[in-house]
């Protein structure tokens, strides 16, 4: 959502395993914890390799779909108790559930298409540390309704596992 750029890491999760301090005269102008690790994502003992898989397949979507430099914008959804929020971006239909603990089996979501709504990209696969509660090649056809939901056209009824985009 945030026009021509998305945030990867929300504090010391990526790049900065310790801390930040930056010099200043109280750690003596020090740069010993003023520093990405990079090395970090290639210890296979952490888990830092799997936020860097997501990163590189956030750059390859953007790629493929350019949809960060798009014009066309549209919250579908914002739902503060569930913790979701739904938006289209270019071509591209995200779908977030950041609660910690609920799933949702039948989540309905106003989209712009009456066709196919293929996963591109889902932060529960294996390879981003997640659990794959979600098969890659889902298809969403028989979900698709012809009635509009939330200033869409249409509407789509979902499964979304917490804590996954």
């Amino acid at each position: 959502m945030g026009g021509e750029g998305y945030l990867n890491f929300m504090g010391n999760e990526f790049g900065h395993p310790e801390w930040i301090d930056f010099p200043r005269e109280g750690n003596g102008w020090s740069y010993n914890h003023c520093r990405r690790r990079f090395d970090i994502c290639d210890d296979g003992l952490l888990r830092f390799k799997y936020l860097n898989n997501w990163d590189m397949s956030m750059l390859e979507l953007e790629e493929q779909y350019k949809y960060m430099s798009s014009d066309e914008f549209h919250i579908s959804d914002g739902n503060e108790e569930g913790k979701i929020i739904c938006f289209t971006k270019g071509d591209l239909l995200f779908i977030f559930n950041f609660h910690p603990t609920e799933s949702f089996g039948y989540y309905t979501v106003g989209t712009r298409w009456l066709e196919d709504h293929i996963m591109v990209l889902n932060s529960d696969d294996y390879e981003f540390g997640g659990l794959n509660r979600l098969a890659n090649d889902y298809n969403n056809k028989k979900i698709i309704i012809d009635e509009p939901y939330n200033c869409q056209p249409y509407s789509l009824i979902f499964y979304i596992p917490s804590r996954t985009v």
